[in-house]
């Protein structure tokens, strides 16, 4: 039987600019139950205002519906990710113009990030550029990538194709190219400080075409876009990719926090590999200091922040094996061997994955690299 979400009585603002599943999450097992009984629903729309839900409200929970359907059936469709970014967040809101570094730290591994002077850090949706290309990459297994029309990436997010989005797009491609990562350890093994540094930018060339009096320009033949990824990157991603779940991330595209925490648990609760894990929140190297959140004037804030982000994730990932302790202090994240949220792919499912084991030996690839323990 398919997990639903549990009820709740309470109601949701639409201003609310991330949304709490539990708010409507009833409507989720209603619409199984009525599908499970051949139930006609017509004009759902016209009954939205009456029961407190708006149609972006709507929209989530049908993508947490299909995200638990794929998953259960086991044809999810996979993206890619790199591994510098799941450890690490990027910013998740545009920093000042005069703040060219930002640094994360996730226990011995640490990101830095410098921006361009001209076009700043890369902050919020930019972080879906870094998985389209890699994505891309991974299919064409190629470093220099080949697409169409520049809309082909709002597609694969299900974003509008608007003049505004279309317009975040080609700004966030100019954060992204003029940035340049540095990512790696400072470990102390026997009183003796080991550095294993890398330092990589994006891309080496980037040619695409954006129509100034288009908001979805159309592909053509004479106008194919191509992306040519440094070598440095290309190799972090083909020696350590990390799968995440296509439909999850474009549910979550408007809110790159909660993303950040579901991308990470993913990988996290696997590479435990049947052991638990009790991640600081607030101590040097611990939560807050890991995601690109920042600023909270008191640490009840991220607590808070991290409580409601949470609960999102356990919409679309029920099993989630992750809980904020009673103290407060810490998050105990245990393994979820048992019930992954990207199982084994069947051969030939929709996530390109050539074998059933695939997917396991692409989660399981890092295990040791972190180690982000506090017992």
């Amino acid at each position: 039987m398919r997990s639903t979400l549990p009820p709740s009585s309470a109601t949701t603002s639409a201003s609310d600019s991330a949304l709490d599943f539990g708010t409507h999450a009833g409507l989720l097992g209603g619409f199984e139950h009525g599908r499970s009984c051949n139930f006609s629903f017509t004009r759902v729309d016209s009954l939205l205002p009456k029961i407190n839900i708006t149609k972006q409200s709507l929209r989530r929970i049908e993508a947490v519906q299909l995200v638990r359907e794929q998953r259960h059936e086991r044809r999810q469709e996979l993206a890619f990710h790199a591994r510098p970014f799941v450890l690490c967040g990027l910013p998740l809101r545009r920093l000042p113009s005069d703040k060219l570094l930002y640094t994360r730290r996730n226990g011995k591994f640490f990101l830095q990030v410098l921006g361009h002077p001209q076009f700043g850090l890369p902050y919020g949706q930019d972080r879906l550029i870094p998985i389209w290309v890699a994505t891309i990459a991974v299919r064409q297994r190629s470093r220099i990538v080949h697409f169409g029309a520049a809309s082909e990436i709002l597609d694969f997010f299900r974003l509008f194709k608007d003049g505004k989005r279309y317009r975040r797009l080609m700004e966030g491609f100019q954060r992204v190219f003029g940035a340049t990562m540095f990512f790696g350890t400072n470990n102390e093994p026997d009183r003796e400080l080991v550095l294993d540094w890398a330092r990589f930018h994006f891309f080496d060339h980037l040619h695409l075409w954006f129509h100034k009096t288009e908001a979805a320009p159309t592909a053509s033949s004479n106008h194919e876009n191509c992306a040519v990824l440094s070598q440095a990157f290309y190799q972090e991603i083909d020696q350590h990719r990390i799968p995440v779940e296509r439909e999850v991330v474009a549910a979550l595209a408007n809110a790159p926090g909660v993303l950040d925490l579901y991308l990470w648990l993913v990988w996290k609760t696997w590479s435990l590999n049947n052991h638990t894990a009790r991640i600081p929140l607030f101590a040097a190297g611990g939560l807050a200091n890991q995601l690109g959140s920042g600023g909270y004037s008191a640490d009840r804030f991220f607590r808070r922040k991290l409580a409601r982000w949470l609960t999102e994730v356990k919409a679309f990932w029920p099993h989630c094996p992750a809980q904020i302790s009673l103290d407060g202090q810490t998050l105990i994240v245990h393994s979820s061997q048992k019930n992954p949220a990207i199982p084994a792919m069947p051969i030939g499912s929709r996530a390109r994955a050539s074998r059933p084991d695939e997917v396991q030996s692409m989660l399981q690839v890092d295990r040791e690299t972190v180690v982000h323990s506090r017992d």
